[in-house]
């Protein structure tokens, strides 16, 4: 099971790095966030998040004498992180996006939450 999780987590970081590294006016526009003309800070973000998801996988595939990738402790550490501070800025922070947008966000905070929690409980089932 623990293996599933870092894979579906990787699934996750990738699309979301995908996303950013497309970072683009009528992408911002669909998903109701905010445009920018810099694309430097998105685009730094996806690459992170797909550098993030190649660990998970280089994890996911370790043989006992191979290359090690991002363990579930890091990749938990990571989502809780990323999640507190989205939920953070959507209820503090003077955010000028669309509902769509903030609906999107709290859909982001709720995925790396659930995903965190699981792979918790993954953990802790050792």
């Amino acid at each position: 099971m623990k293996k599933k999780v870092l894979l579906i987590d990787a699934l996750i970081n990738f699309l979301l790095g995908v996303l950013l590294l497309l970072f683009s006016k009528p992408l911002a526009g669909f998903l109701g966030m905010p445009y920018s003309d810099v694309y430097f800070y998105p685009n730094i973000l996806g690459a992170v998040l797909v550098g993030i998801a190649i660990a998970l996988v280089i994890e996911y595939r370790r043989k006992a004498d191979g290359l090690v990738g991002l363990g579930l402790g890091g990749a938990v550490a990571i989502n809780l992180c990323g999640g507190l501070v989205l939920a953070f800025w959507l209820i503090l922070g003077d955010l000028n996006i669309t509902p769509k947008g903030n609906t999107f966000l709290w859909l982001l905070v709720i995925i790396l939450l659930v995903i965190s929690s699981v792979e918790l409980i993954v953990h802790k089932k050792k």
